[in-house]
């Protein structure tokens, strides 16, 4: 198998990113290698361009930062800074979870109200027929229930 068709994107980032630092030290050796031909003034705008470049950068990184941190910073809480806004929030928050469990109790009460309603039903058909109750647990009579609707 090829190894240069088994790799990941994340590995592919890392090997472009390896390059273009090899590339930028090349060029920054080969810069550093030529500055000595050049005039004074010439190498002290560099320089000064140089630290003005490394200042951005690092106010960049600051901000960049900063931004991170701060916008993880509230993400956590439901909002408010506490005193009274912090029980609302509390009691709000809670609603879903009250209103879920009493939906459910009331489920639970209807599906035991219509198990007893059933079987009640079929207690009063079992009373009022002809048969008596013990002919329904005979095998028997199964069979004859199914030859008297064929």
């Amino acid at each position: 198998m090829n190894n240069s068709t088994n790799f990941t994107a994340t590995e592919g980032r890392l090997d472009v990113q390896a390059i273009e630092t090899r590339y930028a030290l090349r060029v920054a050796a080969r810069l550093t290698e030529q500055t000595h031909s050049l005039p004074h003034d010439v190498i002290e705008r560099l320089r000064f361009a140089r630290e003005r470049a490394r200042e951005r950068a690092r106010q960049v990184a600051l901000r960049s930062a900063a931004s991170v941190t701060g916008s993880a910073g509230g993400t956590l809480t439901l909002g408010g800074a506490g005193g009274e806004t912090g029980w609302w929030w509390r009691v709000a928050s809670l609603a879903p979870v009250l209103a879920l469990v009493a939906g459910l109790v009331l489920i639970q009460q209807q599906n035991d109200s219509e198990q007893t309603r059933l079987a009640a039903d079929i207690d009063a058909a079992l009373l009022a027929d002809d048969l008596p109750p013990a002919a329904y647990t005979d095998a028997g009579f199964a069979e004859f229930l199914r030859q008297a609707h064929d």
